[in-house]
């Protein structure tokens, strides 16, 4: 009679990685670390397809990111927008429960220590910010530095 619980858990666990699997990655053509995201993504068990552009203005337009908010690629999941060097595991945590009225995720610049922006044991303090269609935007999460 246990089993059943189990079975839902596995089940909604199942649902929600089929539902955030599909990751559409917009990036620079000559950007490696966007391309560093997009591994520590699908690392995640992300589903992730790189769209390449010459000039990322009119994406950042297209998805409302300011000039706040920018960084070098902005993906689209499930209609959320991510920018820049987000943690996978803030973007699960995002999708599972998207906070009221968010259009997405934001790490404005590219933080050292922030996925894809690795480098030895050097990371910087960084906040990963919520942002709606408002323009107001919010602390998510905060990652110190060393």
């Amino acid at each position: 009679m246990k089993t059943k619980p189990l079975i839902l858990i596995a089940l909604s666990a199942f649902s929600f990685n089929a539902l955030a699997s599909e990751v559409i990655n917009h990036k620079s053509p000559y950007c490696g670390c966007c391309g560093e995201w997009t591994k520590h993504m699908q690392e995640s068990g992300f589903n992730v397809t790189e769209q390449l552009h010459k000039n990322m203005d009119p994406i950042k337009q297209k998805y409302g990111i300011t000039s706040q908010l920018a960084s070098c690629h902005t993906a689209v999941i499930d209609g959320y927008v991510f920018e820049g060097h987000i943690p996978a595991a803030d973007i699960e945590k995002f999708l599972a429960n998207p906070p009221k009225n968010a259009r997405g995720l934001a790490v404005p610049g590219m933080p050292m220590g922030s996925p894809g922006m690795e480098y030895g044991d050097k990371k910087h303090e960084y906040v990963v910010y919520a942002f709606n269609e408002s323009g107001q935007v919010f602390e998510f999460n905060r990652y110190s530095g060393n």
